[in-house]
């Protein structure tokens, strides 16, 4: 499980109440610019974040607008004129060099990615950035899929220090033009707060926290959070936890909201140990994990009978939450056989990056950060890597579906009307057309041009 993904820069539980109302004033202005933000203003920037404050003025695509303000790439041939033909079959060649390498035939795989990355760069079109980070990964995995030269492959991505601000700034510009994770913590909000509508404390059990989304309620409830987060390298493991703690006490206390916030620092989640959660009678008890399950391995090197992803849904089920709620990516990653989750992952990164090209032009430098700094090493653990050191394991939300009832989970419906009220609402904030919200066999789910990226659903203990 590592803190690097994208789809974990999320784990938020809402312990207070964003209304649909509250997201639509804040998408309504288009008015005040981010600038280039110093760490002196990470405050004033995680206020944007964590209040979801998504005024901004970005280099966004509009309707009808040519995704690249540069011209077309020329080239002179027979004293003619002609436009750089952007038909390169990326997918076809690099699903061929991923078959290559699982035959180990490394004389075929090296000269397909030489193809390959002549054509192929991390600033151009959403096929090219792809083609770059699939290819970069592919050759780590032709070179070694574990120890060091893994390592140096990652340590390459790692490097490129970032602060926390712009890593924020990112994020804000990630929530502006994609409504995925505005409106999984919507939900997962609304069914929060709908199961203790009538308690007076609240205990919210976050697993990957992260940044929080924080919004008045009418009424004062008493919070109590456990954030539970992978400690991070270094000299002080607990720096940023402790962090996120300090800014979230001190935004209920804005909101004059009484909050116990306990923390629990775990590199492997299924092995904390009941009571450390301190879960005391008379509270209603809500679990949250989202984006997280597809970090928490399904087998063991030991080969011991029951897996860590059974062993994280057994302590969740212990705990006997009032509500458990479940946000995952949908996805086939998680194959016996490389080659058949190499063409799922690669389908999958293939439309959120033509997503981000259809609302975010080349050049912005958020998207890059985003594409490079959190794509880009995904996409690194799940096809260079291999046993323990593949930690991006997704599976799809019907897996999860029959798992989660396997373990003894019952699903509550989700409204129809409530998603049929936020699909309205997304058009009026200015969404892309593409982006997909819809509601299948009790799941809440989203995706672009389609194709279903993320999906949430809402659990009690039957």
């Amino acid at each position: 499980m590592r803190e690097d993904s994208l789809g974990s820069h999320g784990s938020m539980d809402k312990l207070l109440e964003m209304s649909v109302e509250d997201i639509e004033e804040a998408r309504s202005s288009k008015q005040s610019a981010l600038t280039v933000v110093e760490d002196s203003k990470l405050t004033e920037l995680f206020d944007k974040v964590l209040l979801l404050d998504c005024k901004s003025d970005l280099q966004v695509i509009e309707e009808g607008e040519s995704v690249s303000s540069k011209p077309q790439v020329t080239k002179k041939e027979g004293g003619r004129t002609k436009k750089k033909s952007q038909t390169f079959d990326f997918r076809t060649l690099l699903t061929l060099c991923a078959q290559s390498i699982s035959a180990r035939d490394k004389i075929t795989a090296d000269d397909l990615l030489r193809q390959i990355r002549k054509q192929c760069t991390p600033l151009g079109d959403a096929s090219q950035r792809l083609a770059y980070f699939f290819a970069n990964a592919l050759q780590a995995r032709l070179e070694g899929s574990s120890g060091s030269t893994i390592t140096s492959y990652y340590d390459s991505i790692a490097s490129k220090k970032r602060t926390a601000a712009q890593t924020l700034k990112s994020y804000h510009v990630f929530l502006y033009v994609s409504p995925f994770m505005t409106l999984m913590y919507f939900y997962s909000n609304k069914m929060i707060l709908d199961a203790a509508k009538d308690a007076s404390v609240l205990h919210v059990i976050d697993f990957g926290i992260l940044y929080e989304y924080i919004k008045k309620q009418d009424r004062a409830t008493e919070a109590t959070d456990n954030g539970v987060e992978i400690p991070q390298n270094g000299f002080y493991p607990m720096q940023r936890i402790e962090d996120m703690c300090r800014r979230l006490t001190e935004y209920c206390k804005q909101f004059g909201v009484p909050f116990e916030y306990n923390t629990i620092a775990s590199r492997n989640w299924e092995t904390i140990r009941l009571e450390e959660f301190k879960i005391r009678p008379n509270k209603v008890l809500a679990v949250n994990t989202a984006l997280r399950l597809k970090n928490v391995r399904d087998v063991t090197p030991g080969g011991e009978e029951d897996c860590p992803r059974d062993r994280f849904l057994k302590l969740i089920r212990d705990m006997k939450p009032d509500v458990f709620l479940s946000s995952t990516v949908n996805g086939s990653f998680n194959a016996l056989f490389f080659t058949t989750r190499f063409k799922e992952a690669l389908f999958h990164y293939s439309l959120l990056l033509d997503m981000f090209g259809a609302t975010l032009s080349k050049e912005n430098p958020e998207r890059i950060h985003l594409e490079g700094e959190f794509y880009r090493r995904e996409v690194m653990k799940m096809i260079a890597c291999e046993r323990v050191d593949r930690v991006e394991r997704p599976e799809t939300y019907k897996q999860w579906q029959v798992r989660m009832m396997r373990d003894g989970f019952k699903q509550k419906p989700v409204e129809a009307e409530l998603v049929e009220s936020i699909r309205v609402k997304m058009k009026k904030w200015g969404y892309h057309k593409d982006f997909v919200l819809d509601e299948y066999s009790n799941w809440f789910l989203q995706g672009w041009k389609g194709r279903i990226l993320f999906s949430s659903s809402c659990w009690i203990f039957s």
